[in-house]
Parts: C-alpha cells; structure tokens; sequence
C-alpha cells in the first residue's frame, strides 16, 4: 500500500529502494518488520552527529516550542549566534548569507561572483571556470555549473558563462579577460569521492589572487568537519573568497550558507530567502557545531577517522580482483572498484546485509557515515560488508 502510494502521486525523481525505516540512533536504523540496518551513508554526508540524537532532538523540541519562523526582516538571534560560530571556528573573515539546500548556496556564491565582476572594473566579468566530473546542484544555474555533460541533457537553454576544466593543472590556461572565478571542490564527492592535490590547490589559489579572480570552494559535502576539519579549505590552507556550505550542518533539518569575505557585495533586495536561516535550522546547527567541535578536540573524530580508513584499505588489499584503490579523506570515503556492474553488484548485496553505502562516479563505492559513528557500530557494517564482497566475484 505505501509503496503505491508513492509510486501513484510522488513525481519518479529517484530509483528508489522500497524498505520503510521507522527509527534510528546513531548510526543504526530500523524499518517497520524491526530488521537492524547499518548507514554507512547519513543521508548521503547529512546526520553527520547520528540519527536521533538528543541534543539535537532537545534544540529542536525547545526551538519549537517557541518560535520556529517569522522572516528575515526581522533579527534572529540564533542566526546571528551561528554565523559569529561558523566565521570563529573557520578562522576566515567572512559574513553568511542563510539558504536551505547546497543547490541554493552554491546560487548564492555564483550570484556574488557575478556582482563582483559587473561592479568591479571593464570589462564586465561573468565566467566561472568549474572541473570535469564536478557536481554543484540541480538548479538550473548550478546543474550548468557542474561539469559532467550527462547532467545537461532535458533542462536546456542554460545560462552562459560555465567553462569546464580537465583539471586543476588546466585552469590557468582557460582563464581570460571574462573570467571572474573558479568554483572546485575540494574532494569531488559525486564524481568519484575524489580529492584535489594540496600543492596544486594552493598554487591555484595563489594565481587567482594575483588575478584578482574569486576562488569559490563548493564546501556542500566536504565540510563541517567531514574531511577532519571545520572545512577543507581548513586542511588545504587556502583562503577562498566564498564558501558554500549545507548537507551536515544541520542533521537532517535543511540549511545551506554562503559564506563570503566580500561583505558589503549584496545591497537589501539583491538577494534573498522566505525560509533560510529561519529560527528552528539556525538553532540546530549551532547546535551540531557545539557537539562537533567537542567531538574534535576531543580526538574522537580523528579516531574515528584512521579506523574507517584503515578498515577500508584493508578491503582494497584483500580483495584486488574488485577493488582498485581506497580514496577519499576522513570520513568521506570510496573504494574505487573496477566495473560498473561489480559496484551495482556489491551496492546490492551490501543492503541485502542490511547496511547502507553510496555510489558514486568513476565507479565507486562511497561511504558517508554520520561523524559521530561508534567503533561498535563500525565494525558490525564492516562485517557486513564483507559478506557483499565474499558474494560478489571480481
């Protein structure tokens, strides 16, 4: 009846699995006949401090039962804590503008560009140089930007102005009178769990400066302590001039932020959101950050971090005749198998062992498991895991 249902008045969007989940906590989830599923994946890179969990589910209850909405023409205090919180702990001297989604954010930060390059000199500035295999959103502006030709077929006229490079050695040469500035991320999440080499990020940011061209760093999934730190840009030591950010900010509840050292770019009325930044996402962000940054100086994440690194390796090295090598950073990891057909196979019988992994492009295996996640619960889905692999010939 409920697959029905769905399937009779929710638009086809996704392919999706028929299992109806019921419960969870932590990094376990439950469906409605009580069976136990491990989530290697927290809503692809979003319940990045666990399902269920009791600080956030208090800030969310307390929220609630005071003020969720009332709009951004009036002051709100939890947005203006959160914001002061992500610009300290990110060290940058920046300011935010609230959305709800990393589609959104990444509009925003290509809206800032474009302002600065119409403002900013002759002759007018538009271009945005993205990478091959990119993945920025599924708006219009943003399905442009993302740099895979398959996401362009259907939606098209697209907006001008998207310049697509092989790779980070490539941008410098496409780079021209037009060009106001480059969007990457820094580890490629939906193109194959794939991360840029630090001196080369580097080396580019430093050109774009001399350049006086915008780096915007796509920070969606890489951010908020995935990748070990508050951002990547953090752990590559770079200074993008915006940032855009989503996904495990806040846990489940929808928020986006574009973050920008240009602070005075948007007048009132360039730019603006009904629900972004609202009272009840703002609280729990604020929140996922405390728990976060606790978690960190603790040194569990880190812990936490060359476990799932190390278990994952080990797969790379005993089982050669499927998997090619082990990628990714911190918790935003992949296995590179070697066919298309064996990653169908091993995403199959990994759900058939009731844990739950990701594809990804370039053929791989991806593994987004809440931050949070306990060495219990770790090596019960490792364990599974190694079941799909034992069913599943290279």
């Amino acid at each position: 009846m409920l697959k029905e249902m769905d399937q009779n008045f929710v638009l086809h969007s996704y392919a999706r699995n028929y299992v109806n989940f019921v419960k969870a906590e932590g990094a376990t989830i439950w469906d409605d006949k009580g069976e136990a599923y491990i989530d290697f994946t927290s809503g692809i890179g979003v319940v990045s401090v666990g399902h269920a969990n009791p600080r956030v589910s208090d800030a969310i209850c307390d929220q609630a039962k005071k003020i969720i909405h009332i709009s951004n023409l009036f002051l709100i205090e939890p947005q203006a804590r959160l914001a002061k919180s992500l610009v300290e702990k990110s060290g940058y001297d920046m300011r935010c503008f609230f959305a709800n989604s990393g589609a959104e954010a990444n509009e925003g930060a290509i809206k800032i560009a474009r302002k600065y390059g119409e403002v900013e000199g002759e002759p007018k500035r538009y271009k945005v140089i993205t990478l091959k295999h990119s993945f920025h959103g599924r708006t219009i502006s943003t399905l442009k930007a993302t740099g895979q030709e398959k996401m362009h077929t259907y939606f098209g006229p697209y907006p001008d102005g998207f310049v697509y490079a092989d790779d980070v050695d490539h941008i410098a040469s496409l780079i021209d009178d037009h060009t106001v500035a480059v969007m990457i991320e820094l580890v490629q999440g939906e193109g194959g769990v794939e991360p840029q080499d630090k001196a080369k990020v580097q080396q580019l940011a430093k050109l774009l400066k001399e350049k006086d061209i915008l780096l915007i760093v796509d920070e969606v999934q890489t951010g908020i302590y995935r990748t070990g730190e508050i951002f990547a840009s953090n752990l590559y030591e770079i200074e993008p001039d915006i940032i855009a950010v989503a996904k495990g900010l806040g846990n489940g509840v929808p928020i986006g932020v574009v973050m920008t050292r240009l602070k005075d770019i948007f007048k009132p009325g360039d730019h603006g959101s009904t629900f972004g930044g609202n009272y009840l996402v703002t609280r729990v962000a604020y929140e996922v950050l405390e728990i976060l940054e606790g978690y960190k100086s603790s040194g569990g994440l880190d812990e936490a971090m060359l476990y799932f690194e190390e278990r994952l390796k080990r797969f790379a090295q005993e089982y050669p005749d499927i998997v090619e090598k082990s990628v990714g950073l911190g918790l935003m990891r992949g296995l590179r198998i070697k066919s298309a057909d064996l990653l169908s196979s091993l995403v199959e019988k990994a759900f058939e062992e009731r844990l739950l992994v990701l594809k990804a492009g370039r053929n791989t295996l991806r593994f987004l498991p809440p931050l949070t996640i306990s060495r219990k619960e770790m090596d019960e889905g490792f364990a599974r895991l190694e079941l799909a692999f034992a069913q599943t010939k290279g």
